[in-house]
């Protein structure tokens, strides 16, 4: 199917200029399987933090758009990405979400398979005659490359590098939201994984949304200390921003002061972790680190949104996988210090309880008006999803559009990324 198809040949129908969704965006079976085909196929998709392989034969599972992948450390130290789909019958090679391992062995036929993908045995190959090239029925490999930890991966080899992809723009952003291993490297700590009965845009489109924030996650902020609870009035501060940073990639900084962890290391410690800085303080860290530590426990200042599938959202990884046109997968990642202390990575971990987790008090808000806006989308169908807010007053950033801290700048960009691949 081709978007020369009088179906879907007006973009502008689906996506308009002044900035509106048609309705078949979040619903048109079709229409899903074009975005499978034309964004996930072709652009690079997170699949994994290099944290996850702390040793060679270390995996996990993974998809990029609907197809399922194997990430792997092999024997060299290097990260593979691969299909996880035998080259004999089709039958998956893994079903063990992750672990270590030696080697991939097929369950139906027994084919063996390395750490790199390559195709190492076979029972009675004779029957394949003498021209059979093991070399050629490896696992499908993905192009891999790495930013500072995030792994992405590919099925297009034609397309411009990782770093390029990413722009410098998001690279500095990358580097400052690691700086939440308060001077230890980022490792994930632990995920946790739901469904939503909504299409991928609708989560795509979240991440970069303070407008909803007082409204849905009421409850969140009358969970929260005074002193905390005026941090997160960002919406009537008024002092952070929305800027598209090209290729659908997007900022929300909600809290400009925390951008860089590592300014204004002086500041009084909130309320919040006077405990943890004393404890910090017990087992022997001098105060410069023990402050270090405890600005790094709160997370970053800012939301990053990836085009297609991953944000960076204040302290964790938030990742999307679309597995039909009207149900999305999401993983929560859970992030601490790697070599850290303890008693900071336990703080972690309750932070993102508070919030993140199934009984937390931001997710299921979050997860509750994504299916609302799903099963809206059975009605009226000619009316459009605005994503207009905050065109009146944007002003240029460094790469592209920077809006008011309620803005809808991010989903612009995303949809503005959207619209180009989907023409192509």
């Amino acid at each position: 199917m081709s978007l020369d198809m009088p179906k879907f040949s007006d973009l502008d129908a689906l996506y308009s200029p002044d900035a509106k969704v048609a309705t078949q965006m979040y619903e048109d079976p079709e229409l899903f399987k074009l975005e499978m085909d034309k964004i996930f196929r072709k652009t690079w998709v997170w699949v994994a933090h290099d944290s996850e392989f702390p040793e060679k034969g270390s995996f996990k599972l993974s998809h990029v758009g609907l197809e399922p992948v194997i990430v792997v450390r092999d024997r060299k130290g290097v990260i593979h990405v691969m299909l996880n789909r035998c080259r004999h019958r089709a039958a998956t090679v893994c079903e063990v979400k992750k672990g270590k391992t030696s080697s991939f062995q097929c369950p139906y036929h027994g084919w063996g398979y390395g750490l790199d993908g390559s195709l190492r045995a076979l029972p009675y190959p004779e029957q394949y005659g003498d021209d059979f090239n093991k070399e050629q029925h490896g696992l499908q490999r993905l192009r891999t490359e790495s930013y500072n930890g995030m792994v992405f991966a590919t099925f297009n080899d034609d397309l411009e590098p990782l770093v390029d992809f990413l722009g410098p723009e998001v690279c500095r952003y990358i580097d400052l939201f690691m700086k939440q291993g308060g001077g230890f490297p980022v490792k994930v700590l632990g995920e946790h994984q739901f469904s939503v009965p909504m299409n991928w845009k609708v989560q795509l489109e979240n991440t970069t949304d303070a407008y909803h924030f007082p409204v849905v996650h009421k409850s969140f902020m009358q969970s929260l200390d005074g002193q905390t609870e005026e941090i997160f009035r960002f919406l009537e501060t008024g002092k952070g921003f929305v800027e598209d940073l090209g290729n659908g990639h997007s900022v929300m900084a909600m809290i400009p002061e925390l951008i860089d962890l590592d300014e204004n290391l002086d500041a009084p410690i909130p309320e919040r972790f006077t405990d943890l800085a004393q404890e910090l303080r017990d087992e022997g860290y001098p105060e410069d680190q023990v402050k270090k530590i405890v600005r790094a426990v709160g997370g970053a200042g800012f939301n990053l949104n990836l085009f297609p599938n991953v944000s960076f959202s204040l302290s964790f990884f938030r990742v999307l996988t679309p597995i039909t046109v009207e149900k999305t997968d999401i993983r929560h990642i859970a992030l601490g210090m790697d070599g850290g202390p303890a008693a900071a990575n336990q703080m972690r971990l309750r932070l993102h309880e508070h919030f993140q987790g199934p009984m937390g008090f931001g997710s299921p808000d979050d997860a509750e008006v994504w299916e609302r806006v799903q099963r809206g989308t059975k009605g009226g169908e000619d009316l459009p999803v605005l994503v207009n807010r905050g065109l009146v007053d944007e002003v240029p950033g460094t790469l592209g559009p920077r809006g008011h801290i309620s803005a809808e700048t991010g989903m612009r960009a995303a949809y503005k990324m959207w619209k180009g691949m989907m023409s192509q």
